[in-house]
């Protein structure tokens, strides 16, 4: 059931000209920063040959662009995961869906799911840029398998945040203005921290991410980010899940 529901949304995500404008637009700055990168690393390649262990294109143009790709996916969440519930409430669809024979966990899960196929594209194409540099270079698979898992990873929390804060409202520019404001404040936290280097850091999206786009694939930052989405999809199926209960 899980799967079906994510076909349906992805199928009526791919119905809407919302998200091909994303996609369009998300492509459009990534392939501009690749390509600003490659530049730069052409432009500087004669000095990094006299240097004894110098960095490789990997490390110059690919973890940057991931690194955006992180930054991107969190600008273009709220305007999808605005559409998962609150969307559902404003067309008065929802009711039919809580009273239909589905558990509230295949609803959330499948929503979810749908949702992160979705940024599964996005990163898939990001990794096919990186893998492009084959053509005239060697990649660190390493460094690119830890960036490839990291903005998933990043993506998952924000898409579980995201689908949260959908749950609570039947409008959904309140549901995107909320999920914005809740992922434009956790990079508020990831500044605050760098600025005075406190134990706030524990609680950043992005400086958790910093340690898979240098290729450290660290214990903790693995658990945060599965707690981190966890967390999220459990509130978003205890509130639906209430609602069942009241009619």
């Amino acid at each position: 059931m899980i799967l079906i529901i994510a076909n349906k949304e992805l199928k009526t995500l791919f119905a809407s000209p919302l998200a091909w404008t994303l996609l369009a637009l998300m492509q459009l700055v990534l392939a501009w920063i690749f390509l600003g990168r490659l530049d730069a690393f052409l432009e500087i390649q004669s000095q990094l040959i006299q240097i004894a262990n110098p960095p490789g294109v990997t490390e110059v143009i690919a973890a940057p662009v991931f690194a955006m790709a992180a930054v991107v996916l969190m600008m273009a969440t709220p305007l999808l995961t605005m559409k998962l519930i609150a969307e559902e409430r404003h067309n008065n669809t929802m009711t039919f869906l809580l009273s239909a024979p589905v558990s509230i966990t295949d609803i959330v899960l499948g929503k979810f799911l749908g949702l992160m196929i979705f940024f599964s594209t996005v990163i898939g194409l990001v990794l096919a840029l990186s893998i492009s540099l084959l053509a005239g270079s060697s990649l660190d698979f390493g460094l690119l398998l830890s960036n490839t898992t990291g903005v998933f990873l990043i993506a998952a929390c924000f898409a579980s945040l995201g689908l949260f804060i959908s749950c609570l409202t039947a409008q959904p520019a309140i549901a995107a203005a909320g999920a914005l404001g809740a992922l434009l404040l956790l990079w508020a936290v990831d500044i605050a921290a760098n600025e005075i280097n406190s134990f706030l850091g524990f609680f950043s999206l992005l400086k958790h991410f910093e340690n898979f786009n240098r290729g450290i694939i660290d214990s903790s930052d693995l658990v945060y980010f599965i707690l981190f989405t966890l967390t999220f999809l459990v509130l978003s199926i205890r509130k639906l899940d209430g609602e069942r209960l009241r009619g």
